[in-house]
């Protein structure tokens, strides 16, 4: 299998002797003819129900008819968890690889990444290989999977494909690319990662970041293939009404966050046509979300989100050196607005600071603005905290201020790891 560049989790193996044990167990489907030893049926996902030969003719057919999507309940070892129901039944809610496509859409701050976050570590303990494209820098380094991309150097599409004849999961960067050029450059990516999946049958998951932004409401793929390719996906937004609903065609799993949870599963449902049913569970709140198997025609359940081992650096890399939205960037404008400096990032940031007039530094000091900002935008806490400290102290002293902020941030972002 290494030889053709296949994954065990893309195998099904059939036997009949005690000597297949091993076999069965290191495949995604372990099947078991009619005839087999006892044991050996006792332990396989299927039993064929005709014997030798006849029996593995059986498990073709079934294979060809539907993938054997009959028998998915049976094969919970190659599932994947996402959460516990919390509704007095419980019991876990698990995702069929290579088979479902998943939509995880919620407001900053919801909980969204969190639920990424476990679900991707989870594939990654299993042996899944995931090709994730990271927009914002978001996912650097993330369970050991290997970068392609960084903030000055675009990701090159022949490299992406050798790294996917391996077995790592790799995150391809896409803050070399300048923000509004980023679509088109997962445009170009893509036919190339689906041309090694269709070979292969790997990356098993493609997961896509800021999908609103990647694939427009405006995205139409030109290769007739896409259409049968974009399965085993995870799209990740804050906007989901903003996805293109060719690519929401393709889900059959959403998973909402946060207070916007029930807008966004009525946003898809509206996309996709798709009746949502009336009798929503209770909004979620922080480590919880909604989650929907939307064409099964299921109501939605309250879930637990299984969260991350290890906890993850949100948007350090983005913050100190990428490129934030208009909307996102902080201004200095001054008390007359006659300014219109844009920090796209707290590099800029700094720069800028050093830069302005005294007059222009102490305005926004005195009103609160850059601790608003690190609040609301960068969303750190900590950072906003100590801002909120040195705007009190240093309203007199812009110098001394400057010098405060500069060390604040560096401490938290661009000093050496």
């Amino acid at each position: 299998m290494e030889d053709l560049l296949l994954s065990p989790h893309n195998a099904v193996a059939v036997g009949d002797a005690e000597n297949d044990h091993s076999f069965l167990a290191a495949s995604e489907c372990g099947v078991a003819v009619a005839n087999a030893v006892p044991a050996l049926r006792a332990r396989a996902d299927i039993v064929t129900k005709a014997s030798r030969g006849d029996g593995v003719i059986e498990l073709i057919g079934q294979m060809l008819k539907d993938d054997l999507q009959d028998y998915d309940d049976r094969l919970k070892r190659s599932s994947v968890a996402i959460g516990m129901n919390e509704d007095a039944d419980g019991g876990e809610i698990r995702l069929v690889p290579n088979r479902n496509s998943v939509l995880v859409a919620g407001a900053s701050a919801s909980g969204k990444s969190s639920a990424v976050a476990g679900m991707l570590e989870e594939l990654a303990e299993k042996g899944y290989q995931f090709c994730l494209i990271d927009p914002e820098g978001d996912f650097e380094h993330f369970a050991g999977a290997l970068s392609i991309g960084s903030p000055t150097d675009p990701p090159d599409a022949n490299v992406i494909a050798k790294g996917l004849e391996g077995t790592r999961s790799l995150v391809v960067n896409l803050m070399g690319v300048a923000l509004r050029d980023r679509p088109a450059a997962f445009a170009a990516l893509l036919p190339k990662i689906l041309e090694v999946r269709a070979k292969t049958a790997r990356p098993h998951w493609l997961v896509i970041d800021e999908a609103h932004h990647l694939i427009p409401l405006s995205w139409s793929p030109a290769s007739s293939t896409i259409p049968q390719e974009l399965g085993g996906t995870i799209l990740i937004t804050v906007h989901p009404e903003h996805v293109s609903p060719t690519a929401l065609a393709f889900v059959d799993v959403v998973i909402a966050t946060g207070e916007s949870a029930g807008a966004t599963l009525l946003a898809f449902a509206n996309t996709t046509q798709i009746a949502l049913p009336s009798d929503l569970p209770t909004v979620p709140e922080t480590g919880e979300a909604l989650i929907w198997f939307a064409r099964k025609r299921n109501a939605p359940v309250l879930v637990k989100t299984r969260m991350a081992k290890s906890e993850r650096r949100r948007h350090r890399r983005n913050y100190a050196q990428g490129e934030l939205s208009a909307e996102q960037s902080f201004y200095f404008r001054g008390a007359a607005g006659k300014l219109n400096l844009r920090a796209q990032n707290l590099s800029t940031f700094l720069q800028l600071a050093d830069g302005v007039d005294d007059e222009t530094w102490i305005f926004h000091l005195k009103r609160g603005d850059y601790s608003s900002w690190f609040d609301r935008i960068i969303k750190d806490n900590d950072l906003a905290e100590a801002a909120r400290m040195i705007e009190r102290e240093t309203v007199n002293d812009a110098a001394q201020g400057r010098t405060r902020f500069r060390e604040a941030v560096e401490r938290r972002y661009t000093a050496p790891a």
